[in-house]
């Protein structure tokens, strides 16, 4: 029915200082850089098919994208529906925050001024129809952690507190495939 490839942009400035990012820009450290270059090269190597780099407009994942486009010459392009939720009051506060940790078991509170979690599945499940309908195309799609969880969930049964928990590492890549419904 078709597939797709899922990784979270290189690490940033503030996920070494342990904040929370969501829609806020953090620029990519030099690690990041470097393990973007190195799925790029991850990729090249075992020859993964990929048609197309679809990246949120946020600085880390359209650096990681660029990043991986470059060395792949695979063509990249910015896809505003893979920007990272909003976390409104959250954004910069200590990712291990026990007000936060409580507030990401709630999927239609939008934290004061961000984005619910039910709205971010919306967009992205309906990301995910249109990639859907486009089987013969293989996209890598670049972008976020909360992204992730969005992802995983359109595949797979989750409780709130595993859909909360869930996450991958940074540049970490995942394949996906469609099945076909009956």
């Amino acid at each position: 029915m078709g597939d797709f490839y899922f990784t979270r942009h290189g690490q940033t400035v503030w996920n070494v200082e342990n904040k929370i990012c969501g829609a806020t820009d953090s620029p990519l450290t030099e690690l990041g850089r470097k393990q973007a270059r190195e799925l790029g090269e991850k990729i090249r190597a075992e020859g993964l098919h990929i048609d197309e780099i679809l990246y949120s407009p946020l600085s880390r994942a359209k650096d990681t994208a660029l990043l991986i486009s470059e060395i792949t010459g695979i063509t990249a392009r910015e896809e505003v529906r893979l920007i990272e939720q909003n976390f409104g009051k959250w954004e910069s506060t200590p990712r291990d925050g026990a007000g936060f940790k409580e507030d990401k078991k709630r999927f239609a509170i939008s934290y004061d001024g961000g984005e619910s979690m039910l709205k971010l599945c919306q967009r992205i499940y309906n990301l995910l129809d249109d990639i859907k309908k486009e089987p013969d195309k293989v996209y890598l799609l670049v972008a976020h952690n909360g992204i992730s969880r969005a992802i995983e969930s359109y595949f797979h049964d989750m409780t709130n507190e595993e859909f909360a928990a869930f996450g991958i590492k940074n540049c970490e890549i995942r394949k996906y495939h469609f099945e076909k419904k009956r």
